[in-house]
């Protein structure tokens, strides 16, 4: 007699790199692959720096997405700690997926990143994004050549998934598709549990994200923020001390603006954020002060996840 009840399906989990080169929308997919808001974006390349997990249910598996940084020709210290974070994000992966921005095609970074997967035998899933951008016929094109692109013939890509990460088109197909292809074992994280970036660091990168979408190109990348207080209330509510570092006098000119009106628009945006992010009231002040050479402290590093020494 058949069992009228099929056994659930047995548990899986996997660790799911998602590699690109810088803004080609890897921030984005994640925040929509786990239905809420785990790493900041911007219109600015080389927006995310740390390495965030962001972690979802689909079915019986547990998937847990590692937005890497943005792989690029590193000029700098903290551009070769990005870096050197992204390729630990793959090679700590069970699986990797290649993001690409269909509007704007293959680029040297691109073609960058393809040669490495090869010379290390690393497979992967190619996703274009932004295919709402492009026509049909160029996006096959484009798929075409990129499974193309493997040295010596090799091939690099399993599969082929056609997304647009801002409005959500093909990603239930990509999740589908990770979580029907998760090593079987158990889940590593609670079910709760969306993200393992902490409140404070996630407080830090809220106000980083305004900073940069507010001042576009007025500032260079030479601004970080850092909480460096973090106060509960009596009433349950966050006080939230915060200090942005900028590298000279005249950025913190920019960043304060006229009569302190900038800085009192940024703080007001992300509060707004902060407290539907974390379901109260916070109470956050900002402050600006000038550091030369912020980008060379070792201890920002190990609060960022990325080694000062790559």
């Amino acid at each position: 007699m058949s069992d009228e009840n099929p056994a659930p399906a047995a548990p899986g989990f996997a660790f799911v790199a998602v590699l690109g080169a810088p803004n080609v929308g890897k921030s984005t997919l994640i925040n929509r692959l786990v239905g809420t808001k785990v790493s900041i974006v911007s219109p600015k390349v080389q927006t995310t720096r740390a390495r965030v997990l962001g972690i979802c249910i689909a079915g019986p598996a547990q998937i847990v997405f590692i937005d890497t940084p943005g792989v690029f020709e590193p000029r700098r210290r903290l551009d070769r700690a990005m870096v050197a974070a992204a390729w630990t994000g793959a090679a700590d992966a069970d699986r990797i997926c290649l993001l690409v921005d269909s509007a704007k095609g293959i680029d040297k970074d691109t073609r960058a990143i393809i040669k490495r997967l090869c010379e290390q035998g690393k497979r992967a899933d190619l996703v274009l994004n932004k295919v709402d951008l492009v026509k049909k016929t160029a996006l096959l094109e484009l798929a075409g050549e990129l499974n193309e692109t493997g040295q010596d013939k090799t091939k690099v890509f399993d599969d082929t998934f056609m997304i647009s990460a801002e409005r959500g088109d093909g990603v239930d197909d990509l999740l589908a598709h990770l979580a029907a292809t998760a090593p079987e074992g158990p889940w590593m994280f609670p079910e709760d549990q969306i993200s393992d970036m902490p409140e404070r660091l996630l407080a830090a990168e809220i106000t980083r994200e305004k900073l940069y979408l507010q001042l576009r190109q007025e500032l260079p990348y030479a601004a970080t923020v850092e909480t460096e207080a973090w106060t509960e209330q009596d009433d349950g509510s966050a006080r939230v001390e915060q200090v942005i570092y900028v590298q000279r006098a005249t950025q913190k000119a920019i960043v304060l603006g006229k009569k302190g009106n900038r800085i009192k628009s940024i703080g007001a945006e992300a509060r707004i954020e902060l407290e539907e992010l974390l379901g109260r009231r916070v109470h956050l002040f900002l402050f600006v002060k000038v550091r030369e050479k912020w980008g060379d402290d070792p201890e920002r590093y190990r609060d960022w996840g990325l080694d000062y020494n790559a």
